[in-house]
C-alpha cells in the first residue's frame, strides 16, 4: 500500500478534499501547504507517493527525496512544477490529470475576456479607491476570437465564444478531422483575431511559442488571454509590447512563478488582469480531480 502524502492542501481544497476522500480508500496524510522549495524534501521523507498541487520538485530536490517513487500532480501543467527529465532519470513517475475540469477553465477565460474587453478589474481598482473613470470597452459580438490549441478546454472556449456572438478560428499544432470551426496557421490567427486565448500544454516543443515574432504580428490592440501556462509565451517580449500599447491588454491566470515575486513585471503593468491560477478551482471540477488523484495514488507507481 503506497505511503501516501498531500504535500500542499489549502482550506479550500480541504472542503472539497474530505468530500471526496472515503474511508475505503487509501490513507493519506494531508499537509497544509505552501511548501518552501527547500523545504519539500524534508515533508516527503517517508513517503513513497506524493499528490502535488503545486510545489516545486526541481533536480536538485527529487535528488534529495530518497524515497519518492510517484508524484500525481493535480492538473496537466507538471512540467511548470517538476523537472520531468530529472523525474524519469531517477526512476519518480509523475502521473497527470486531464480532463477534469475543460468547462470550468472554459468559463475562467472567458470571464477574463469579459474582464479585458471592459476593463473590469481596472475600474474596479479606480472606484474603491475612490475615483470614477467610465473606461471604453470593446464589443464582443462581431469580434473574432482566435484559439491556439483546441484541445478540450479549446473547444469548450469556442462554444461559448460563439455563444455570445464572437466568430472563431482557431490553430492546432497537429491535424483534426473533427474541428468544430475554422483552422488556420498560427500567423493567420494572429493577423485576424481581436482577442487571442492560449490553451496549449508546456513542453519543449512550446515554450516560448508566442514569440516576439508572432507576438509583433497581432493586430494593434490585441486581447492576450492566458489560461495555459507562462511559458508558452515570451515574457520579455510580452512586456515590451504592453508597454508600448501593440497588446491591449493581457489577461492572465498563470505565472512564470506562484504564488508572483514581488518583482514581477506583471504587477507593475496597468494594462493585465491577472488572477490567482484558479481557473481549474471550482468545486464541479476539483471532486473529479480529487477522486481521479486518489486512484492514481492507489494504483502506485
Amino acid at each position: 500500500m503506497p505511503r501516501t502524502l498531500f504535500i500542499d492542501s489549502t482550506p479550500d481544497i480541504d472542503l472539497v478534499w474530505k468530500k471526496v476522500h472515503r474511508p475505503d480508500d487509501i490513507a493519506v496524510v494531508v499537509n497544509m501547504g505552501p511548501v518552501a522549495e527547500g523545504d519539500v524534501p524534508g515533508k516527503v521523507e517517508g513517503y513513497d507517493t506524493v499528490i502535488n498541487d503545486a510545489s516545486y520538485f526541481n533536480e536538485a530536490t527529487l535528488k534529495r527525496c530518497t524515497g519518492l517513487k510517484h508524484i500525481v500532480f493535480l492538473g496537466t501543467g507538471a512540467a511548470s512544477f517538476v523537472d520531468l527529465a530529472a523525474a524519469e532519470r531517477l526512476g519518480i513517475k509523475v502521473s497527470t490529470i486531464a480532463g477534469y475540469g475543460d468547462t470550468t477553465v472554459a468559463e475562467h477565460a472567458m470571464g477574463l475576456v469579459f474582464a479585458a474587453a471592459r476593463h473590469i478589474a481596472t475600474m474596479h481598482g479606480i472606484v474603491r479607491a475612490g475615483g470614477w473613470r467610465p473606461m471604453q470597452g470593446m464589443e464582443l459580438r462581431g469580434k473574432t476570437l482566435g484559439i491556439v490549441g483546441l484541445g478540450g478546454i479549446g473547444r469548450e472556449m469556442a462554444r461559448i465564444a460563439q455563444g455570445v456572438g464572437l466568430k472563431v478560428i482557431a490553430y492546432n499544432r497537429s491535424a483534426l478531422a473533427d474541428a468544430p470551426v475554422p483552422m488556420v496557421s498560427v500567423d493567420e490567427l494572429m493577423a485576424k483575431a481581436d482577442i487571442v486565448s492560449l490553451h496549449l500544454g508546456l513542453n519543449d516543443a512550446t515554450r516560448g511559442f508566442l514569440g516576439r515574432a508572432r507576438l509583433e504580428k497581432a493586430k494593434p490592440g490585441v486581447i492576450v488571454v492566458n489560461t495555459a501556462r507562462a511559458g508558452v509565451v515570451d515574457e520579455p517580449a510580452l512586456f515590451d509590447l504592453l508597454r508600448s500599447g501593440h497588446i491591449g491588454h493581457y489577461a492572465t491566470d498563470v505565472f512564470a512563478k506562484e504564488p508572483t515575486a514581488p518583482d514581477d513585471p506583471l504587477l507593475k503593468l496597468d494594462n493585465v488582469t491577472l488572477t490567482a491560477h484558479a481557473g481549474y478551482n471550482t468545486p464541479e471540477a476539483a471532486m473529479t480531480m480529487y477522486r481521479r488523484a486518489i486512484d492514481l495514488a492507489a494504483a502506485g507507481p
